[in-house]
């Protein structure tokens, strides 16, 4: 088993941190180098590479710096994005081995087009795709390449932990429980997130089977979600329930 440490960056931004037992460590999506050497140095410890979900500034921001700073390192990326300095592309369906561990590389087209993620020791590192009780926003995709990502994180086993990149569990949950206000799983998650965040804990990772359990945006197959959006949806479609859940997200 694999340790993950988060880094906190920017106002609300976690970079990832891998370790094995023998000091060599992997980061997931470093907007900032400077906490990321931080840690490296009062650690000590070396780094083999850096993962990346998307194309966005707070998540590649860091690169150039830590590639200066560890030149040996590999840079691990979708293949259809413009990030610079990759030295591996990958798309749907990779692999990445990370300390003897496989990691599959998952397409999730919807926040952007080339967005990826990485599945591997029961772990989802998922970029801006899936939040605790949210997801992305579509700035590039369309609403049905975001469900049909969704549909494929939602078909991981429960025990999966999900560390997505920012903190945004809080916020998300005042509109879950406005878009499924009968759900008594997400009353005793709101009361679990309140104190948390009044101790300053980190509400992430969650688990698949946690968001299955709260999570609006994989919950569009309910009568429930359903119901709550009938008089913006064209149709009850689970599809066009999400988009139309995501529109009034979009709004709140």
């Amino acid at each position: 088993m694999l340790t993950i440490q988060s880094i906190p960056a920017f106002n609300d931004n976690y970079i990832w941190l891998i370790h094995s037992q023998d000091n060599h460590c992997v980061v997931v999506d470093p907007g900032d180098a400077t906490p990321v050497i931080k840690v490296l140095e009062e650690q000590q410890l070396t780094l083999d590479a850096i993962l990346i979900t998307h194309h966005h500034h707070d998540h590649i921001g860091g690169i150039s710096e830590l590639k200066r700073y560890a030149p040996q390192c590999n840079i691990v990326g979708p293949a259809n994005e413009p990030i610079p300095g990759l030295s591996q592309s990958v798309s749907d369906g990779d692999q990445v081995e990370l300390f003897g561990e496989r990691f599959m590389v998952l397409g999730l087209p919807g926040h952007t087009l080339g967005h990826v993620a990485y599945v591997g020791d029961e772990k989802l590192f998922c970029g801006d795709t899936l939040f605790s009780a949210g997801c992305g926003r579509l700035f590039e995709g369309t609403p049905e390449q975001m469900f049909n990502s969704l549909q494929k994180l939602a078909a991981l086993p429960d025990e999966t932990e999900v560390y997505c990149a920012h903190e945004y569990t809080s916020s998300n949950l005042s509109f879950a429980l406005v878009a499924e206000q009968t759900n008594p799983h997400l009353q005793r998650y709101r009361e679990e997130v309140s104190r948390k965040r009044a101790q300053g804990i980190s509400t992430i990772p969650s688990t698949m089977g946690q968001e299955k359990l709260i999570n609006p945006f994989l919950r569009c197959d309910q009568a429930s979600i359903k119901k709550s959006v009938a008089d913006k949806a064209v149709n009850d479609s689970d599809l066009e329930t999400f988009a139309a859940l995501r529109r009034w997200k979009d709004e709140f």
